[in-house]
């Protein structure tokens, strides 16, 4: 069967942008992974420019916060751009030894252009309170960078477009763990389809940084007799940290 000329050139623009993040998969410049792409695609391509290396790191080098949202830029990768009003990249201590992963932005943070400051937002501060900690110590960003129309979960195209964004923060801030908050940022994380109830409650290696899978904040507020299951979560957080 032949390659689909459209999702090989994504996967080449894909690996391209992790290479400009210095994420290490690759080797290669951003026009030699055009040209594999259009030679797989039956086409002929032209060299197009890099831009100028926002990310501050070339492959194998640490990037920052700030040069991934330079690269991130103001992202038409997927069709989330055309519905949104502010891109939402992450907030907290650039130097956090703790990552809260969400799943998508909401209406009150497409608003205000900062995660977890809706209803959500305000539970997920009182569960970092109940073991110790405040939104100042620590990073909260999301699997996707744009609210999905009506709170939808994020589809496969729009995850993997965000992805090496994702993975460049977590690159840039290389924290001691990572809380993948709800089903669709665990799966995502995990490349698993099993539910949340199954994945919760135990460590996972991401790369060689632990990850714990707990409820998403909004489930929470719709299912509140769950809360118990996710105190313990943080509670296995804070010894983990300890």
């Amino acid at each position: 069967m032949p390659a689909d000329p459209s999702l090989i050139q994504e996967l080449a623009e894909n690996l391209a942008c992790r290479a400009r993040l210095g994420l290490g998969l690759v080797e290669a410049r951003a026009g030699d992974l055009r040209r594999l792409g259009a030679a797989l695609a039956g086409r002929t391509a032209p060299d197009q420019p890099v831009p100028a290396g926002a990310a501050g790191a070339g492959p194998g080098l640490r990037p920052s916060l700030e040069g991934v949202r330079a690269q991130l830029g103001d992202c038409q990768r997927c069709a989330l751009a055309q519905g949104r009003r502010k891109l939402v990249f992450g907030a907290g201590l650039a130097t956090a030894k703790i990552m809260f992963i969400g799943e998508a932005p909401g209406e009150k943070e497409d608003e205000q252009g900062e995660p977890f400051v809706g209803p959500a937002g305000h539970l997920l501060t009182r569960m970092l309170a109940a073991i110790g900690l405040t939104r100042e110590e620590v990073y909260i960003t999301n699997l996707v960078k744009c609210r999905p129309p009506h709170n939808r979960d994020p589809r496969p195209e729009e995850a993997a477009a965000c992805l090496p964004f994702l993975e460049g923060q977590i690159a840039a801030l290389r924290p001691q763990a990572i809380l993948a908050l709800g089903r669709p940022a665990a799966q995502a994380l995990l490349d698993s389809d099993a539910p949340i109830s199954a994945l919760r409650g135990r460590w996972h290696d991401l790369g060689g940084t632990p990850l714990l899978p707990t409820f998403h904040p909004a489930f929470l507020l719709r299912s509140p007799e769950r809360k118990a299951e996710a105190y313990a979560d943080l509670k296995a957080l804070r010894r983990r940290l300890a």
